[in-house]
């Protein structure tokens, strides 16, 4: 199959974002491997720290996505964060606002890193290309 390409010349002010189907699987992994661990080292207690934990990698992850993806890696994050960290383990369950407001800082966590990153890239950006 043939693949039609842009070519480029020239620097390319604003790196390009990586896939969102990456980002979204090193979101999921992640947090999984955070949630295996927190879990052995201190057992089934409070997912709090689990939530932070995850919220900050959720941050770092984005830095390298399109903003698009922060509802994805979100969503991925909580699911993990919900059967892994949230009594019962392995179940899937819904209380409304205090998985709603897992949800909510996750999303907030994963669109901040995406919008810092992108302005980071452009304002370094700018500089390259003015005298």
């Amino acid at each position: 199959m043939l693949e039609w390409k842009r070519v480029r010349s020239g620097i390319r002010p604003v790196p390009d974002p990586t896939a969102t189907s990456m980002v979204w699987a090193v979101a999921a992994a992640t947090a999984f491997a955070l949630v295996a661990v927190f879990n052995f080292l201190d057992g089934e207690g409070d997912p709090t720290l689990d939530l932070v934990a995850i919220s900050i990698t959720a941050a770092l992850v984005s830095t390298g996505a399109r903003l698009t993806a922060a509802p994805g890696t979100a969503l991925l994050c909580w699911l993990v964060l919900n059967v892994y960290a949230t009594a019962p383990i392995g179940a899937l369950t819904w209380e409304a606002p205090y998985d709603l407001g897992r949800i909510v800082c996750l999303l907030a966590a994963a669109g901040t890193g995406t919008v810092l990153a992108r302005l980071a890239h452009a304002r370094s950006a700018y500089h390259r290309l003015t005298p």
